[in-house]
């Protein structure tokens, strides 16, 4: 029998602080990536929160009227924070793909500011990816309904399969 050429896969996984997007990286290396000579490309995607605040006038010398006014040196702070939670994803995400050493996939970063529902989404059609794969931190409905779910609006607006991930009742963070 021939064997068939393997098609290049891209794989979209969300990841953030919680514990449920790194289980949702860890199932997809277990049960997605599992070839060790696949040419599949594992797309990490981190969108930064934008930040609630602004200085009295943005670059372009216009007043800006989002959020709250503060200081360039509390800015500089916030935005100082903001990459330094970037690079702790990031190493988290590294040291579980070092795990899966014999996994041969290419690893591509993607981080982006906006929320992360519009940026899950918008990568996703930017990189024409063939799935995209989320963690699901198990909020209850009234949650839900106030916090938004970032898993189901992308299974309902991004134009290829989402596939949810939910922890293990057992391995689950307390809420």
């Amino acid at each position: 029998m021939a064997e068939c050429e393997a098609k290049e896969r891209k794989i979209l996984v969300g990841v953030d602080e919680g514990e449920a997007s790194m289980y949702a990286l860890s199932w997809c290396l277990n049960n997605i990536l599992v070839s060790q000579n696949s040419k599949d490309t594992l797309v990490l995607c981190y969108a930064k929160p934008p930040r609630p605040v602004s200085t009295a006038i943005d670059g372009a010398g216009r007043r800006e009227l989002r959020g709250y006014m503060c200081s360039p040196n509390i800015i500089a702070t916030m935005d100082k924070y903001a990459n330094e939670l970037v690079e702790f994803v990031m190493e988290k995400a590294k040291r579980l793909l070092k795990e899966f050493h014999n996994l041969d996939v290419r690893v591509e970063k993607i981080v982006e500011s906006g929320d992360p529902k519009d940026v899950i989404c918008h990568a996703a059609e930017k990189l024409d990816v063939d799935m995209v794969v989320l963690g699901s931190h198990g909020y209850g409905l009234m949650k839900r309904a106030f916090v938004g779910s970032v898993s189901n609006h992308c299974a309902q607006k991004a134009k290829c399969p989402v596939l949810i991930v939910k922890m293990p009742k057992s391995t689950c963070p307390s809420k």
